[in-house]
């Protein structure tokens, strides 16, 4: 007819919504990336932990000065071009104390964290499966040992066995070892009632119910529906964990229970330092900027990994 508008074509609502969903559905490792990044903290903190991390593997190569060489025509010298950092009281150079400090500083860290989280995870994980006694008996564990006062204990056990573990490995391994296991070992426990309470959440989902109608066994059920699910928190968890076992370990070394004065750690140099302050000032600011450095950006970092993985907040 004249004057009729010409018929719109006619749209498939289906496919709109097919490709909008396309256009904004991205991986969500991409996704996880997009959101920590608005985190101007946190990216700042990895680029300076990142720094950190890479100045104490490739120092040594940089910086060829033996940690233990000792000039006493240098002892207590300031920081200059030969010794950037100074040196200490039998003429050590700091710059090489600190670097090879920082690499058993962190490896502790990491380390004694990841015994934390898997002891954590298998604990919580197993808690918070089961029902009935399995469950209250970890929790009681569990409690059992936040109950008890962490520095005494870990003093205690360090003193008893670091001979034991001396002998069997070898000086620097066999502190290393105790070390490690000691501060993880007391450090699972906020991990384990995290990922209980997780598991207790995630096993009422409809996506866990379905694969349990479907026939998927009790432990398929966990390592490919809940786990994974859980690791977001466990994640953050880690991060505090790598900071607070640096700390433990400097505070075990400033005690004089850590490593040997032959094998520097930051903590040690700071124990070093303790009677010369007001005639080096420099031995002590150095390993203390360092500890400072590492666990704020540390805690940074871990404070950008909760934003990223709460799914109630919006970046």
């Amino acid at each position: 007819m004249a004057g009729s508008t010409p018929a719109s074509p006619s749209v498939d609502p289906v496919a709109e919504i097919g490709a909008v969903i396309r256009s904004e559905h991205v991986p969500p490792w991409l996704d996880a990336w997009r959101k920590f990044r608005r985190h101007k903290l946190a990216v700042t903190s990895s680029v300076i932990l990142g720094t950190i991390i890479l100045a104490v593997i490739v120092g040594p190569w940089l910086w060829p000065v033996p940690i233990n060489e000792i000039d006493f025509t240098a002892r207590l010298a300031p920081p200059s071009p030969k010794h950037p950092f100074g040196t200490d009281d039998l003429g050590q150079d700091l710059l090489a104390r600190m670097i090879y400090g920082g690499r058993i500083s962190l490896a502790v860290g990491l380390a004694a964290m990841l015994v934390a989280i898997i002891v954590g995870v298998v604990v919580g994980a197993i808690a918070g499966i089961s029902r009935g006694p399995v469950d209250a008996a970890l929790m009681w564990v569990t409690d059992l040992f936040l109950s008890l006062p962490q520095l005494p204990l870990l003093l205690l056990i360090i003193y008893l066995f670091r001979d034991v573990l001396k002998d069997a490995f070898g000086v620097e391994m066999g502190v290393f070892i105790l070390i490690v296991v000691v501060i993880g070992g007391l450090r699972w426990m906020p991990v384990a009632r995290l990922v209980r309470a997780q598991f207790l959440s995630l096993r009422e989902k409809e996506f866990v119910e379905a694969a349990h109608a479907l026939g998927a066994s009790r432990m398929r059920q966990v390592v490919r529906h809940i786990l994974p699910n859980a690791m977001g928190p466990v994640i953050v968890a880690a991060t505090i964990d790598v900071a607070a076992a640096i700390i433990a370990e400097s505070t075990l070394s400033f005690l004089g229970l850590g490593f040997p004065p032959d094998i520097p750690t930051w903590g040690r140099l700071l124990f070093d330092a303790k009677d010369f302050l007001d005639y080096a000032p420099h031995w002590a600011l150095f390993p203390g900027a360092a500890i400072f450095i590492t666990v704020l950006t540390i805690n940074f970092i871990g404070d950008g990994l909760r934003d990223t993985f709460d799914p109630r907040r919006v970046l």
